[in-house]
Order: C-alpha cells, then structure tokens, then sequence
C-alpha cells in the first residue's frame, strides 16, 4: 500500500507471516513504485526488471538492482501502522515511546490493519 509519511513515499507491506514493513516507495534500479510489485516471503520485487529487496534491510536481492532501498521503522497499534521515516527498524524504541507513536513526527500511515 503507498502513503506518503512527512514527504516521503512509503511502502507498507505485509510478509508471509503476518509481519508488516516500510520501505521507500522507489526502486533504487529503475525509479519506479515497489508498491506495484510482488511480495514473497521477506522480500519485495520491482514490477519492471525484477529487482529484489529484502524488507527488512533494504539489500538488494539480485541484479539489476545494486543499491539498496531505505527501510523504516514500523509499529502496529491497537490495528494501527505507525511509520518513523526518521528511524531504521532495527532502532528499537523504549516501550513508553510505542504508546505514544500518535504524537510529535510520528504519524498513523493512511490504513488500519485488518
């Protein structure tokens, strides 16, 4: 699904399991939406040449594509998606932060969970 959180288009993807994920809405190869591509297992394909990006990291897969994709932390509340476009996922923030992601930059991307 695209949004667009403080400027920056975003990518909100779910996996095989359930987990969600942000990355930028661009690939890194061709310049055009990942939100356009398939999702398989951890990673996402560009719709044009086939570039793979793992979502949680952002690398590049396979060829064509050699650079990789930014990532963004991500939090589900209460049926929520919360994007900090200001954060890497692996930056943990202390649970008193995860309630209270609604306010100051943090923004609700443009869906609920279902």
């Amino acid at each position: 699904m695209p949004i667009t959180v403080e400027g920056v288009e975003v990518a909100i993807v779910r996996d095989g399991s359930g987990r969600v994920f942000a990355v930028r809405d661009e690939c890194s190869h061709a310049q055009v939406r990942l939100s356009e591509g398939e999702v398989e297992g951890g990673s996402i394909e560009c719709w044009m040449h086939g570039a793979t990006f793992d979502l949680g990291t952002g690398r590049p897969l396979c060829l064509p594509a050699t650079q990789p994709v930014p990532v963004y932390r991500v939090a589900v509340i209460d049926g929520q998606v919360y994007v900090d476009v200001h954060a890497r996922p692996d930056e943990q923030p202390p649970a008193s932060e995860l309630s209270d992601l609604s306010a100051g930059d943090r923004r609700p991307a443009a869906a609920k969970e279902h």
